[in-house]
């Protein structure tokens, strides 16, 4: 009995905070189109989730995400791209084109992204060329949106190079950066912000907050919906269970779950 009552007492207080986000988010002002769309709750199976890993991993980076999201009820394409191979341009053609067959051959129409650092990068720069038919909602999770300052670092560094992927020099901060120049995004996004460092004594490491890899402040882009801190950092982002609720929650709302209005980039 008592367990009983301790569950349905956390999923009243989960309710609740739900309406109180809501309630928050309305009286904030969010445009008529946003609120309509926080509103839709379309069938998990009917919706594709496309995982997106970073530099240097591959699919089972992302399986724990992959589990989660399953588990929910949705179909999650979540395959290993080759990111050590290519310039960032080809392999958004190489990544996100591989990912949307796997959900055609599903039947799916409907579409979300949830990408770790560079694969975040690899949406902007496909959307910016070409339109993704149902696209509905993406979350980033230590994207380097506004480039890198680690990235600098390797590509500065002479014996580095000698191990640097192609990408890397594309998403630092001088005038070759991809991401500098993606510019605002104009798709339901939201990003959360790792800002735990466990070895702050690395050279290399951005300035102010970050989380061990990026820097908040170069997580955020112009058009976001929705942007978190959370305190996790960079290498196992995607594996920390109120991450992945989060990410639950996103992309079921188009807002991240808490007890203050979103904050958008303008």
């Amino acid at each position: 009995m008592a367990k009983a009552f301790t569950h349905g007492k956390a999923m009243a207080e989960r309710l609740t905070t739900g309406v109180l986000a809501l309630l928050l988010v309305l009286l904030h002002g969010l445009a008529p189109a946003q609120v309509a769309s926080a509103q839709e709750a379309p069938d998990a199976s009917q919706t594709c989730v496309v995982l997106l890993h970073g530099l240097w991993r591959s699919a089972l980076s992302m399986k724990g995400l992959q589990w989660q999201l399953e588990e929910r009820g949705y179909q999650v394409v979540n395959l290993t791209y080759p990111s050590l191979d290519h310039p960032v341009p080809e392999l958004a053609v190489l990544a996100v084109e591989q990912s949307l067959a796997g959900c055609r051959e599903l039947g799916l129409e409907r579409v979300n992204f949830v990408t770790h650092s560079l694969g975040g990068i690899l949406v902007r720069e496909y959307v910016q060329q070409r339109d993704i038919p149902g696209l509905r909602r993406v979350v980033m999770l230590g994207p380097p949106n506004g480039g890198s300052q680690l990235a600098d670092y390797v590509e500065s560094a002479t014996l580095l190079q000698l191990f640097m992927p192609q990408a890397v020099a594309q998403l630092g901060t001088s005038d070759a950066s991809v991401p500098r120049r993606l510019g605002r995004v104009d798709f339901q996004l939201g990003v959360i912000a790792g800002t735990s460092n466990w070895l702050p004594f690395l050279p290399g490491l951005p300035d102010g907050p970050n989380d061990g890899t990026v820097a908040v402040a170069e997580t955020i882009v112009p058009g976001m919906m929705d942007f978190l801190e959370m305190p996790v950092g960079h290498t196992f982002i995607m594996w920390d269970d109120e991450v992945i609720e989060q990410v639950l929650f996103f992309l079921e709302h188009g807002f991240f779950q808490r007890l203050s209005p979103p904050i958008s980039a303008p």
